[in-house]
């Protein structure tokens, strides 16, 4: 069995680059859509869920990125992403009653 050749430096870095739009399928448009409407039964709200806190925010890939200053660039952009999915994730597992007792 052929190993297939590794991509080139440049390709791995184009293939995960912060500011590409990030991929979805036709039921990740419908259950955002729904969710948005109101309308979202329990899998598409959860089918939603998942698709932000791991596609669009990237919150459990690693931010950095290579590259000099434009790599730097990148790293920020990734980061901030990531820091939106970590937003919403502190939200899911907060306890609300400890919420309410705050000052």
């Amino acid at each position: 069995m052929a190993l297939a050749p590794a991509k080139s430096e440049l390709r791995a870095i184009l293939d995960h680059a912060p500011w590409k739009p990030d991929k979805y399928e036709p039921e990740d448009a419908a259950a955002i859509q729904a969710l948005a409407s109101g309308r979202a039964s329990a899998a598409p709200q959860r089918r939603a869920l998942k698709w932000i806190i791991e596609d669009a925010s990237s919150t459990y890939d690693m931010s950095y990125r290579p590259g000099g200053p434009e790599g730097d660039r990148d790293t920020v952009l990734a980061e901030g992403r990531r820091m939106v999915g970590n937003q919403i994730v502190k939200l899911l597992k907060v306890k609300i009653g400890q919420l309410r007792r705050a000052p």
